[in-house]
């Protein structure tokens, strides 16, 4: 980390001056609650006073309670912070509440399908949905408390039903329809859920999945259903379920109500990966999230009304949850269900120009394929683009420069750090601070993020422990099933007394930015040298001719020589041999890391184990390798391509 840090991107003055950030920090004056020259300062102020902080965001975005609070935080202390006691409110109520860019007319979400279907809902339309599928849902014994689970795409109705059952203080929780039926039933059934709703199938790649049968095992395993709730996705339908459609007509005209439950009222439920065990579930309330997500989207995305909002997710990732709130700038949410790269990966940027998207949201994994691909965008056809925002693995160098070369030059790359446990970033951008190559630009506003070494003191300039020293509102309620909240506090309170311990490795920079290097947990440690592993793949994955790869230390890390090895697996292009790549692998890693980090071994492999959100499965891989039983080292139902794991069975076979 050094001072010359090449700056990729700067705000624009006038475009600070009209930003929403901006806007805030002239309330905030003109409240007499803090007078802030700049980011930095404003930054400082809200994790200084994180009730004052959060406080004046609801008082800035005129966050509707119904019953007010009796303070806001009465003690910032975790884990145990009771955030707006005394407050109802409702998720929903704010996602449809009429105002600046949701009048009736106005245009509330754009829906494309990778086979070209297009659908458009206007704020009036879709409050007259949620309405009657509110309706139809309380006809089916659906009430405040019961768990309404999805088996869906990424779709309008989807977000209708969502609405409808936040509207009356039910819980959510959603997987993607490409989770196979061990994976949708170790999440579902742990919530008990009243009703299921489901799709009959859906599209991707060039193919139409028929997920009926599916459906079906489901149901079976959900002993606590009262009724399932058909989205006729394909046009096939879903036999013996009460089709969405048909409670949109019976409950057309229905009034549209929203039922004032607590601030910390459970909104939904999601999922950790469940590589090792059943997934936790992680539970947000109601409160935390629309205060959180106005924040972000509005404040460092800075959505708003008239601003086309876009993210590439399924219903299974955090990120959708993310885009739908949306809703609560008043921006247009763009939803888009199928492949990224169908038919080629210059598909989403065709439609980022097509819908004049402000802000188009997608993963480091498919800016790097891009890159891989040699992609080449026509950057005056993305004049409406402000900002581009990579989430999912660390951005590269590489990856910055091919967003760089491709983008209008006015266009923030916005890089984004967080988490499914707080559903949201806390290290990433803001509209008034610059972009330097590799880096997130600043830790969120409320988000005291900090790294800390292995006593727990702060460290600038070194890679330390991503930690959290104060509380945020968006911070899970409560784990599912954990009534004395003893799996929450192992999670994330165990390492440091009364501050939560993220589990990824961070360098915070001497000017206020950071890098993220991957999990604290799948640490490169050879000979005293510690690196996180996305360092790592920085360098293996920027060679043309590797298409994946996973590093996996063996070693108890201390030094090269005891008892381990560093493998790297690589997945090679079709017509690339190991023998060609592995000599400049191997000069690449000397130069850019360190001797101490070239491999002892470079392994080729079909494919890498993922998650079933696309996360490589680095720990389960170290444990299968070191010896530990396969089906104790990680659960297949929680894998994407679970076929992948074979290879490193049969090579770790020997040692068991």
């Amino acid at each position: 980390m050094t001072d010359d840090a090449e700056v990729v991107w700067r705000p624009d003055p006038g475009r600070v001056a009209a930003s929403r950030v901006a806007a805030f920090r002239s309330w905030l004056r003109e409240h007499g609650l803090a007078d802030t020259a700049d980011y930095d300062e404003l930054w400082r102020w809200s994790v200084e006073r994180p009730a004052a902080f959060w406080g004046a965001v609801a008082g800035f975005f005129g966050v509707a309670f119904h019953d007010r609070p009796a303070d806001t935080l009465p003690d910032a202390v975790m884990p145990g912070a009771r955030w707006f006691p005394g407050g109802t409110l409702n998720y929903a109520e704010h996602a449809l509440r009429p105002g600046e860019g949701r009048a009736d007319d106005d245009v509330a979400v754009v829906f494309r399908r990778e086979d070209g279907l297009r659908q458009e809902l206007s704020y009036g339309e879709l409050r007259r949905q949620v309405a009657a599928v509110r309706a139809g849902l309380a006809s089916l014994g659906v009430g405040r408390g019961d768990r309404v689970v999805a088996l869906v795409p990424n779709a309008p109705q989807t977000l209708v039903a969502f609405l409808a059952a936040a509207s009356l203080g039910a819980v959510w929780s959603s997987c993607s329809p490409d989770f196979g039926v061990r994976a949708a039933v170790d999440r579902f059934a742990q919530v008990e859920p009243t009703v299921l709703v489901a799709c009959d199938g859906y599209v991707y790649n060039g193919r139409t999945i028929d997920v009926r049968p599916n459906v079906a095992a489901l149901r079976e395993q959900l002993p606590t259903l009262r009724a399932t709730v058909g989205i006729p996705f394909t046009g096939a339908g879903l036999p013996d379920a009460v089709g969405l459609d048909t409670l949109l007509a019976e409950h057309d005209g229905a009034p549209l109500a929203f039922e004032p439950v607590a601030f910390d009222h459970p909104l939904w439920v999601l999922y950790s990966s469940g590589t090792t065990g059943l997934p936790k579930g992680i539970v947000h309330g109601h409160g935390g999230i629309v205060l959180e997500h106005l924040k972000a989207l509005a404040l460092h995305f800075d959505a708003g009304p008239g601003d086309r909002l876009f993210w590439f997710t399924t219903t299974g990732w955090m990120m959708w949850n993310f885009l739908v709130g949306g809703l609560l700038t008043g921006s247009t949410v763009v939803l888009y269900d199928g492949s990224p790269a169908h038919p080629s990966l210059g598909s989403l940027w065709e439609l980022a120009a097509q819908e004049r998207l402000a802000v188009f949201g997608t993963s480091a994994p498919f800016v790097q394929a891009c890159l891989k691909d040699g992609l080449e965008l026509d950057p005056s056809s993305l004049g409406s683009l402000r900002v581009v925002g990579s989430t999912g693995a660390p951005l590269s160098v590489d990856g910055f420069r091919w967003l760089g070369r491709n983008l209008p030059p006015s266009v923030q790359v916005a890089s984004f750090s967080g988490g499914t446990d707080l559903c949201t970033g806390f290290v990433g951008p803001a509209p008034d601070v610059p972009v330097w190559l590799g880096e997130l630009s600043r830790p969120a506003l409320g988000a005291a993020v900090a790294a800390y070494d292995e006593s727990g003191a702060p460290v600038v300039d070194r890679v330390g422990e991503l930690v959290l020293t104060r509380p945020m509102p968006s911070m899970p309620v409560a784990f599912w099933n954990d009534p004395d909240g003893s799996r929450l506090r192992a999670a994330y309170f165990e390492d440091f007394p009364g501050v939560w311990r993220h589990g990824d490795w961070i360098t915070v920079t001497s000017r206020g930015s950071a890098v993220i290097h991957g999990r604290s947990d799948s640490t490169l440690n050879r000979g005293g040298v510690r690196m996180g592993t996305a360092e790592f793949y920085r360098v293996v994955e920027a060679h043309s001719a590797v298409v994946d790869s996973l590093v996996i230390d063996t070693s108890g890390g201390s030094s090269p020589g005891d008892g381990g090895e560093l493998l790297c697996f690589v997945v090679l292009a079709d017509g690339a041999a190991l023998t060609d790549v592995e000599p400049e692998l191997r000069a690449a890693l000397r130069a850019e890391l360190s001797p101490r980090h070239v491999p002892d071994r470079f392994v080729v492999v079909d494919d890498v184990p993922r998650t079933l959100t696309g996360k490589k499965c680095e720990v389960p891989v170290k444990k299968i390798l070191a010896g530990v039983a396969p089906e104790r080292a990680v659960s297949r139902e929680a894998l994407r391509n679970p076929a992948a794991l074979d290879p490193f069975v049969a090579l770790a076979a020997p040692s068991r």
